[in-house]
């Protein structure tokens, strides 16, 4: 639950959750999504407690940056205002992730409103030809985006699936720009407890992924410039749950890549804590659990705020539903059905899933190859934050052989 400084080097941040998100920011300025020097500027002043110094610092970096995006856009500077507006976004988006972890919650819908707006103040002006989908979803539909690539005529497809708490200005910097300047179509959505799903209305994530990629898929393939034997997915940090769970069932996509290989979430929430507190858990005495944690999380405020922030999206109430909820996430007993060729990328010192892209690996072995990353090569851990370039150039490789064959 809690991220760790993952190699020697100087941390950014003395709090391991701060320098985990100033890591991942800085990887995401190799796409545009950020610029190195604002974003440490901002927080380098963020002492190691200061939550609500930590909000403020990306939340008045985003909108300084909105700011200058919305003057830019005003003057006709339509490169500048897509740049801007790109970056304002991402910044907005670590802004909502702190508030989240807060106990007062009021700020959340106007933050996130920013952080959209800027989204969509980036997709009226960037040069990439995007539009926006509704896919069909259970008797309603999940807000999406398709953007083609350069190329005339059909393209291979991606479909980008994100992670717990990633938005789409992320998922732009990690999988998204990266596809486009190869050729690819990328389709990206907002998934049952993903960003407007679950703070504009409030629906939970859910583990049956199938009943999600399947639609999405059927959806896809009914769109202009589709190559239906080259659809792929992609899924970051617990989207590759997701991916890893729907192709277990889902056997038409040509290719899958998840990043990292996860094979049961619930491990990042029990590996903390105590074998006896899990026991009492498993004997079924929930109330007995909950007031255990609950006089546990009094001693760790900095464990309750990722806590708060961590289960809001399942919907649940207490913390031993919570456990129970989330330990249906695991594919365990269904990644042997996987037939889709599957790439799996296993970083050093992955602190939140360890050890889970080898066991994802062993239970995928006909069908999967694993690429590792290294402190070495300044890649380590979870999703190489501050190597996404050399993420890219790996994985689109092993994707455009793939594809070719």
């Amino acid at each position: 639950m809690h991220a760790h400084t993952t190699t020697d080097v100087q941390p950014f941040s003395v709090n391991p959750d701060f320098d985990f998100e100033i890591r991942t920011a800085i990887g995401r300025t190799a796409a545009g999504a950020g610029d190195p020097g604002e974003i440490l500027a901002a927080t380098e002043q963020v002492r190691k407690n200061d939550h609500e110094g930590w909000f403020d610092a990306w939340n008045s970096l985003a909108d300084r940056t909105a700011q200058t995006a919305d003057t830019a856009a005003s003057h006709g500077h339509t490169v500048s205002a897509a740049d801007a507006y790109l970056r304002a976004s991402a910044y907005y988006a670590v802004a909502v992730n702190a508030l989240s972890s807060l106990d007062d919650t009021t700020r959340l819908q106007p933050t996130f409103a920013k952080q959209q707006t800027a989204w969509g103040g980036f997709l009226t002006h960037t040069t990439a030809n995007v539009t926006a989908i509704q896919i069909p979803y259970e008797g309603d539909a999940l807000p999406g985006y398709f953007f083609r690539a350069s190329t005339y005529g059909t393209a291979p497809t991606l479909i980008a699936v994100n992670g717990s708490d990633g938005s789409l200005a992320g998922l732009w910097a990690s999988c998204i720009q990266p596809a486009l300047s190869r050729g690819y179509n990328v389709v990206a959505f907002d998934g049952p407890g993903q960003q407007s799903q679950l703070f504009n209305k409030n629906v939970p994530f859910r583990p049956d992924w199938e009943h999600v990629l399947t639609p999405v898929l059927d959806h896809i393939l009914t769109l202009d410039g589709v190559d239906a034997t080259k659809v792929a997915v992609y899924g970051i940090s617990q989207g590759s749950y997701w991916v890893t769970r729907a192709l277990a069932f889902e056997h038409r996509f040509a290719a899958g890549i998840t990043d990292p290989g996860i094979v049961d979430v619930s491990t990042s929430w029990t590996s903390h804590l105590p074998h006896s507190l899990l026991t009492v858990l498993d004997s079924g005495d929930i109330a007995k659990f909950d007031k255990e944690m609950a006089f546990g999380m009094k001693f760790s405020p900095d464990t309750a705020r990722t806590w708060a922030f961590r289960a809001r999206p399942y919907g649940t109430n207490g913390y031993g539903e919570t456990i129970q909820a989330v330990r249906a996430y695991t594919v365990a007993d269904v990644a042997s059905h996987i037939t889709t060729p599957l790439l799996i990328l296993s970083p050093e010192n992955e602190q939140f899933w360890p050890g889970q892209a080898e066991q994802l690996a062993n239970l995928t072995t006909s069908v999967s190859t694993v690429i590792s990353f290294t402190a070495a090569e300044g890649a380590d851990g979870h999703c190489q934050p501050m190597a996404r370039a050399l993420t890219a150039q790996r994985m689109f490789d092993w994707l455009d052989e793939q594809l070719a064959h």
